[in-house]
C-alpha cells in the first residue's frame, strides 16, 4: 500500500477490473446457548405451577367420581361405578344436548356479529382503531355476574327492549325474552362476543389487503368477495374464537339461571346444583367429568384442525 506523504495514512491499491470480485465476508449472528435456557427456566415456575394443580384438581374430581356420600351428605372416595351409569339417565343427556347446542348456537351468532365488528375495526378504523379495541374491551372487565344482571334488565318484560318492541308494533304484551331458550342464548352471546371479536380482529390485521382488492377484481360484488376471500383468510382466528367462546359457553350457568327458567338449565346448573344444594358431590364430580370430556373432544378438534392448515401451509 503507499502512504499519503502529508498525513502518512495508507491508501488501498487500485482494483484490478480483470480480478474477479469477491464479496466481503458476512459476519452471522451466533445465538448462545445460555438464552433459550434461560427462556426455559422463566418459562418453568409458572409452568409447573399451573401443570400441577390442574392435574391435582383432575384427579381429585376423577377419584371423587367414583365415591358416595354418607348419610350426613359429605362425600366418601371409593370404588363405586353407580355415578357414571347414572349419566345414561334421559334427563341428563337432554340437559347435555340442551348445552351443548346453546353453546353451537352462541358460536355461530357470535360470528356473524364479530366478523363485521372487527371488519370495521382491522380494515376501516385507520387511526381509531386501538380506541375501538378498547371501547370493546374495557365494558368486559366488568364482573361478569354484574354485567349478566343488567342484560337481565334489559331483556325484562319491562326492560327497554321490549317496551321500543311493543311501541313501534313488533311485539305485544305476551312477549317474552327471559325464562326462554332466547333469553339464555341473548346472554351468552352478550357475555362471550368479545372472545371472538378479539382473534377475527388479529386475523383481519394480519391478512395481506391485496387479496381483497384481487377478489373484486375476480368475484366482483363485496359479498362474494367477503365470502370467498376473507373469510378462507381468516378462518384460523374465526376458529381460535370458536374455540374461545364455546369452552365457557358449554359449562356457564349463570346465563341459564338469571335468564332461563326450569326447561332452560344447562349442565353447568347441574353440577352446581349437586355440589351445593344436592350435597351429592361424586355425581356432580361425574357431571364435571362428562362435561370435560366433551370440552376436551372440542379442544382436539381445533387442534387437528390447527395442525392441518400449518401443514398446508407450509406445502
Amino acid at each position: 500500500m503507499a502512504r499519503t506523504q502529508e498525513t502518512g495514512t495508507e491508501i488501498p491499491p487500485a482494483r484490478d477490473p480483470a480480478a474477479p470480485h469477491t464479496p466481503p465476508p458476512v459476519r452471522r449472528r451466533t445465538r448462545t446457548r445460555s438464552q433459550p435456557r434461560l427462556w426455559t427456566w422463566l418459562l418453568l415456575p409458572g409452568t409447573l405451577w399451573m401443570t400441577g394443580f390442574l392435574v391435582a384438581s383432575l384427579l381429585l374430581v376423577a377419584t371423587l367420581a367414583l365415591g358416595t356420600t354418607d348419610p350426613l351428605g359429605n362425600p366418601r372416595f371409593g370404588l363405586n361405578f353407580a355415578n357414571l351409569t347414572a349419566l345414561a339417565d334421559p334427563a341428563y343427556r337432554t340437559v347435555l344436548l340442551r348445552s351443548l347446542g346453546y353453546a353451537l348456537i352462541t358460536c355461530l351468532i357470535s360470528l356473524a356479529v364479530a366478523y363485521p365488528v372487527a371488519y370495521a375495526i382491522a380494515l376501516r378504523g385507520g387511526r381509531f382503531k386501538n380506541l375501538l379495541i378498547a371501547a370493546i374491551v374495557v365494558p368486559f372487565f366488568a364482573n361478569y355476574l354484574v354485567r349478566m344482571y343488567g342484560w337481565s334488565v334489559v331483556l325484562s318484560d319491562d326492560g327497554p327492549l321490549l317496551r321500543t318492541l311493543r311501541a313501534i308494533g313488533l311485539a305485544d304484551d305476551g312477549t317474552k325474552i327471559l325464562q326462554t331458550g332466547v333469553g339464555v342464548i341473548a346472554g351468552l352471546v352478550y357475555g362471550f362476543v368479545v372472545f371472538m371479536i378479539i382473534p377475527l380482529y388479529a386475523a383481519m390485521e394480519r391478512m395481506d389487503t391485496s387479496l381483497i382488492e384481487a377478489g373484486r377484481d375476480l368475484y366482483g360484488g363485496p359479498l362474494r368477495t367477503f365470502l370467498f376471500v376473507t373469510v378462507p383468510a381468516t378462518r384460523q382466528g374465526a376458529a381460535a374464537g370458536c374455540v374461545l367462546v364455546f369452552l365457557p359457553a358449554m359449562g356457564d350457568f349463570v346465563s341459564a339461571q338469571l335468564m332461563g327458567g326450569p326447561d332452560q338449565i344447562m349442565i353447568g346448573n347441574l353440577i352446581q346444583d349437586k355440589f351445593f344444594q344436592g350435597q351429592n358431590w361424586p355425581l356432580g364430580s361425574a357431571l364435571t367429568m362428562l362435561l370435560m370430556a366433551v370440552l376436551f373432544l372440542g379442544m382436539l378438534g381445533y387442534l387437528r384442525r390447527t395442525r392441518k392448515d400449518e401443514a398446508e401451509a407450509t406445502r
